[in-house]
């Protein structure tokens, strides 16, 4: 059971960095090289950490229609921690 958790967490992690490498790459005009440089530059690791997660629907619905739904808690899990993380991020902003 854990382990099946932990296997939907670290999918959704990488799902998350693998999205948010695309959305730098390919939605952003200057690249990916730009995009870190703007990203570390300005603090804005919030906005891309929350466009990048939107590629975990696609694996909840995979993992769900499969009926393997301890891998869909795990991506839950990570979407939350991810969450947490923007969170943080985004109230480095208000002070």
């Amino acid at each position: 059971m854990y382990k099946k958790i932990g296997i939907g967490l670290i999918l959704s992690l990488l799902t998350t960095a693998a999205g948010s490498y695309l959305y730098m790459e390919y939605i952003m005009k200057d690249g990916f090289e730009a995009a870190w440089k703007w990203m570390i530059d300005t603090g804005n690791i919030d906005e891309i950490l929350s466009l990048g997660a939107i590629p975990n629907l696609l694996l909840f619905f995979v993992f769900n229609k499969r009926k393997e739904f301890y891998k869909s808690r795990g991506v839950v899990l990570g979407v939350v921690l991810v969450a947490f993380v923007v969170l943080y991020f985004f109230s480095r902003h208000l002070y």
